[in-house]
């Protein structure tokens, strides 16, 4: 007989697990389905360890600027092995803490990869063989994605990289080409390149960051330039060779000169497909486009008592968006009266390059396509004490209102530590405050974050310190 349950969650990412535990609290009787890692990719191979990886690139560069501070130091240098042994601890240490959480909460882990397998089914495989049956009237998939393959220049792990072996290098690269400029692509590019390495940016869209405001876009695309990146936008790469050292990139500019590129790493970072394979989608209701499943705001499918949340269903893609969609599922189906669909232009997307990328709401492009009459606001880190105190002058902090009603309609910041400051204007979209509540709000001093009150001032005449 098969174990019966309230829910079952196929996928241990922070979609799946954060449902896991919320689903529990809400007392129903819960399992879990992973097949690899509590904690997905994000966690394990992404999120986390490219976090510890970067923060010992900026100290990194901060050892070999040390004369700016009053200091001085001989040859400082690294040991590579070391910086990928912490990283790894890092996402070790977080993923057992999530097998605690789950342990805490009393959801059943099953060790397994799941599939549907009939009417409010769920087998279990473990290296080829059922390993479990579990039953239960709400079945939510939540198996993420994996790096997209582009025809051609399909990643060995030697050679060409996806960003898991771009993560557990044997060797510290001199040089590397990065295929794609999303926050996955810079993140690496910013790491490697603070790390000592020559590093090229090939992009395919007219900017890098395409996601993000054009104003920060352009402003980060000079900061990385001025560091020594590469930037190639409006380009493509036609082919890449491997050779004995490394590889040969054809790389197609903006203007159609072809350029070869000899490097000893090529990161393939061009975005996502989702895992809908393999899992038991055929013969059900839950509709597949372009490798993701379409939900509606509540994580539900096509079919009744199917539902989807994170990576594997539409952008944006992101951890915090995957927990929050979980949430929203698991207490729809509990039957709590407030809850709400998702808003994704109330979702902040982070960068964790040098200099950090941060943005909530619509892009000022954005606003004005939707109708919006729009009043914008900027503010420049070399305006602000604490960025001159901290030695990071370099950044921008640029609002967007509606010019009739004040509604914050969007925030875009580059520049030191923006990834934390972001949440603030995150509140202030999901509050729906206006310019007068932030206006009158006040802000501590010396602080980053007089930066967004200086450019909220801006945006309505009203800036100090400029």
């Amino acid at each position: 007989m098969a174990d019966q349950y309230d829910i079952v969650v196929i996928g241990g990412g922070p979609g799946g697990y954060v449902a896991a535990i919320r689903s529990a609290q809400l007392g129903m009787r819960t399992a879990l389905v992973e097949r690899e890692h509590l904690g997905g990719v994000c966690l394990n191979w992404g999120c986390i360890p490219t976090k510890a990886l970067l923060r010992t690139s900026e100290i990194n560069h901060l050892l070999h600027a040390l004369d700016a501070y009053g200091f001085a130091a001989d040859n400082p240098r690294y040991d590579f092995a070391k910086v990928v042994k912490r990283s790894r601890q890092v996402a070790s240490q977080l993923a057992g803490g999530v097998k605690h959480l789950l342990k805490k909460n009393k959801v059943a882990v099953i060790d397994g990869h799941g599939k549907l397998a009939g009417p409010r089914t769920v087998a279990v495989e473990k290296d080829g063989k059922k390993v479990a049956e579990v039953k239960a009237p709400h079945i939510l998939l939540a198996t993420g994605a994996r790096a997209r393959v582009l025809p051609g220049i399909e990643p060995d792990g030697e050679t060409i990289w996806t960003y898991k072996e771009a993560m557990v290098p044997k060797a510290m690269p001199k040089s590397l080409l990065v295929i794609g400029s999303g926050a996955i692509g810079i993140e690496f590019a910013s790491f490697y390149a603070d790390m000592g390495a020559k590093v090229t940016v090939v992009e395919v869209l007219d900017r890098i960051l395409p996601v993000e405001d054009e104003e920060i876009s352009a402003f980060a695309h000079k900061a990385f330039t001025r560091r020594g990146m590469t930037i190639m936008t409006g380009a493509k790469v036609q082919s890449v060779t491997k050779n004995g050292g490394g590889a040969s990139v054809i790389v197609e500019d903006g203007k159609g000169k072809v350029h070869e590129i000899s490097v000893e790493k090529v990161i393939s970072a061009v975005g996502i497909v989702g895992n809908v394979e393999g899992i038991g989608l055929e013969g059900t209701k839950v509709k597949v486009e372009k490798t993701h499943v379409v939900t509606d705001g509540y994580g539900r499918t096509g079919e009744a008592g199917i539902y989807a949340i994170g990576d594997l269903t539409g952008p944006p893609w992101l951890a915090h968006k995957a927990s929050h969609e979980g949430v929203v599922c698991v207490e729809a189906i509990a039957g709590k009266n407030d809850v709400h669909p998702i808003d994704a232009t109330n979702i902040p997307g982070c960068t964790y390059c040098r200099p950090q990328v941060a943005s909530v709401g619509l892009t000022e492009a954005a606003a004005k396509a939707r109708g919006h009459q729009v009043r914008v606001g900027r503010f420049p880190f070399i305006g602000n004490g604490k960025a001159i105190a901290l030695g990071e002058p370099e950044g921008l902090v640029k609002t967007v209102f509606d010019a009739k009603t004040g509604e914050l309609l969007g925030a875009h910041m580059v520049g030191a530590e923006v990834t934390e400051l972001i949440q603030g204007y995150a509140i202030a979209r999901t509050a729906e405050l206006t310019e007068a509540e932030l206006i009158h709000t006040v802000f501590p001093h010396p602080t980053l974050s007089e930066m967004m009150h200086e450019s909220v001032l801006d945006a309505y005449g009203r800036v100090i310190h400029m």
